[in-house]
């Protein structure tokens, strides 16, 4: 009995000492005592930054989560369920960063997310994975409500080489955005036959 409470009590200093280092240590101390942790209950502390109010923390969080070597894909595909809409929108960009492929079935269900950051984000992870299989997404997704999320669709179209029609072209150059204007141009002329 005594060594349970001894390996808990253990564990829970740890958790401690982790949660002391995410909260106040530097960026490189961070890095240096959470980058390559496979601990569950650590990963979980450290997804929970994605949703942190302060940029900084949101960056180191984003940046352990990329630089970690272990497989962590499970954890990180599984965390694409949670309530914060921070954490859906930054683990599909850490998913897409990784290269994680066999993530592209659960980042495709966020582009019908109701908060259009994740929106956003999936199809850029979508686009950045040459998840092909999400081309009716991205043609889709030029018809969004949000202006943010009709960029991403229309630069994975791009980076993907996918062909719109002209109709497709001309509704979304009716947005009158100068961004998008440079994007369908650059489409244009490097795009695929037949646009």
């Amino acid at each position: 009995m005594e060594l349970i409470l001894t390996g808990k009590n253990e564990f829970s200093r740890n958790l401690e000492h982790i949660s002391k280092v995410l909260d106040l240590y530097s960026s490189e101390e961070k890095i240096k005592n959470l980058e390559q942790t496979n601990n569950p209950v650590i990963l979980e502390k450290i997804i929970s930054k994605l949703n942190d109010r302060d940029i900084q923390v949101r960056g180191e969080a984003f940046g352990l989560l990329l630089l970690n070597r272990n497989n962590i894909v499970e954890i990180l595909i599984k965390n694409l369920n949670s309530t914060s809409k921070d954490i859906r929108a930054y683990l599909s960009l850490v998913l897409a960063n990784r290269n994680e492929t066999s993530s592209i079935p659960e980042i495709m269900k966020l582009v019908k997310d109701e908060h259009s950051i994740v929106r956003s984000c999936a199809l850029g992870a979508l686009g950045h994975l040459k998840a092909q299989e999400a081309k009716k997404i991205f043609l889709n997704s030029l018809s969004d409500s949000n202006m943010e999320v009709k960029k991403s669709a229309l630069q994975a179209i791009i980076e993907l080489n996918i062909m719109i029609s002209e109709e497709q072209i001309n509704s979304i150059l009716k947005e009158k955005d100068h961004e998008i204007e440079r994007m369908i141009s650059q489409f244009k002329k490097s795009g695929p036959e037949g646009i």
